[in-house]
């Protein structure tokens, strides 16, 4: 027998915190119920994004609105997968994602350290902590700097030595 998709039972009032109304685009929340109708269409647009990327439960039973998130918005993953430790978390929806690798001098015949720090969108489905380790995927651009989505979360194991302290995934 196939496992049958997790869908949201109940119609949860969407998270208000902004000062216009916040709702799903894909969701038309006063439609008819009908009483002898067996099949139901939820009331939360939620998709999978693939590439073996599970969705979120937060995402699935959640009552954010997010139009930037890739499991319950209008954005669609595609491009670099790329993995990464996360720096900073002091924007709204976005942290900072440090990438470290070797770049091969010739002359020299050695490497030497760098790193690029990337702007990612967070989705609220994810709680996402300085020192954590994201998954995160390509993306249209969202904003000015912001071109790539966390789809997946690594809690931090143990403290790490610093924030500028050189990892390689």
């Amino acid at each position: 027998m196939p496992a049958q998709p997790r869908i949201a039972k109940d119609y949860v009032e969407c998270d208000q915190h902004e000062k216009a109304y916040q709702s799903q685009d894909a969701v038309f929340v006063a439609r008819k119920r009908t009483v002898g109708n067996l099949r139901q269409k939820p009331m939360r647009y939620v998709k999978n994004v693939g590439l073996g990327i599970k969705t979120p439960f937060a995402a699935i039973e959640g009552s954010y609105v997010d139009k930037k998130c890739p499991f319950t918005g209008n954005v669609s993953i595609r491009g670099r997968i790329l993995k990464g430790l996360v720096i900073s978390t002091k924007m709204k929806r976005t942290i900072i994602v440090r990438r470290d690798y070797l770049h091969y001098i010739k002359k020299y015949r050695r490497f030497e350290k760098r790193h690029k720090n990337i702007a990612v969108h967070c989705s609220p489905a994810f709680s996402v902590k300085d020192g954590d380790v994201v998954t995160i995927g390509e993306c249209r651009p969202l904003s000015k700097t912001i071109r790539f989505n966390v789809v997946a979360h690594e809690p931090a194991i143990h403290a790490q030595a610093g924030k500028k302290s050189f990892r390689i995934f």
